[in-house]
């Protein structure tokens, strides 16, 4: 049994939304400084959050790419999941709940933002790079989603790190528009809004972490693969006569492209004591066929009516 690999695609976009945050990262925390605008604050705290994010992302996946083990004989698939757990975590307490502190406290204590031409353009540069990196997590997607929209993939899938990314750069890019409106409103009508933006920004943080966090705590906890599978593995039985029907089917997510299944099959009448290894043997390589992410599969003859 070969050991999973982490997907190639999965861990470009995380690559390159790392870089693209360490950059937003340095030119916010910048105009942070110059500008004195909260917002704009929340923003750099949520950039360098992001940043660290992408680290425990990839350390996630190195750990989930490690082969079965005698500690592990099923591998560490799932290390993936409880890395992106963390990262649900970081974004909400690390971003959103301090965003929304930070405007709470500017609203309450209003402050007068300054060089608001600089700020604008910094968050300018840096929607344009977000969007870049959401552009990436969209290609990837599409690459991935065969004919399911765009909601309904994010939904299903199990790779928590394409989820993970995708969401980021979501509210990244909603997250800087309202900084944006916000900025201007404190400049031309009234300090205030400067604290409402960060209010705002802080309410898409904790929204999408509450997502991200649903999502991966049910594939942490051992969520059933796609449907897809279960559909092969019965066309796997209809192609072989010898068997009458599937009695009893479960398939786990152990990680990404890793599914563990389990089954129990009734063999027609008829067959011989010493075919049945050989029924069972050929079923498992036409299911692996058919879907390649099946890493372990546990099927049992059964005489039950």
């Amino acid at each position: 049994m070969s050991a999973p690999q982490a997907g190639g695609h999965s861990v470009r976009v995380v690559v390159i939304t790392l870089v693209g945050n360490g950059v937003i990262a340095g030119a916010k925390t910048f105009a942070s400084v110059l500008t004195h605008s909260g917002s704009m604050l929340a923003e750099a705290i949520h950039s360098w959050s992001d940043c660290l994010n992408q680290v425990l992302l990839l350390v996630g996946m190195r750990r989930a790419a490690r082969g079965p083990s005698e500690r592990h004989p099923l591998g560490t698939g799932r290390a993936s999941y409880f890395w992106s757990f963390l990262v649900a975590l970081m974004l909400f307490f690390g971003g959103g709940v301090f965003s929304i502190v930070e405007g709470v406290e500017k609203v309450l204590h209003a402050e007068a933002v300054h060089h608001v031409g600089i700020g604008v353009g910094i968050l300018g540069l840096s929607l344009a790079i977000e969007a870049g990196s959401l552009w990436g997590c969209l290609r990837e997607i599409h690459r991935k989603r065969g004919t399911r929209g765009v909601w309904e993939f994010l939904r299903a899938t199990k790779d928590a790190e394409l989820v993970v990314c995708t969401g980021e750069n979501v509210a990244a890019a909603v997250g800087l528009a309202f900084a944006m409106i916000a900025m201007l409103l404190a400049w031309q009508v009234d300090p205030r809004f400067d604290g409402v933006g960060s209010i705002l920004v802080g309410g898409v943080l904790v929204y999408v972490a509450v997502f991200l966090a649903r999502k991966v705590k049910s594939l942490l906890l051992g969520e059933r693969a796609d449907p897809e599978i279960e559909q092969g593995f019965a066309e796997a039985v209809a192609a072989d006569p010898r068997i009458a029907r599937v009695l009893h089917l479960i398939t786990v997510q152990q990680g990404p492209g890793e599914v563990l299944l389990a089954a129990k099959v009734k063999l027609a009448e008829g067959v011989a004591a010493g075919e049945v290894v050989a029924v069972i043997n050929e079923l498992e390589s036409r299911v692996r066929a058919r879907a390649p992410e099946v890493r372990w599969s546990f099927i049992e003859p059964d005489a039950s009516a």
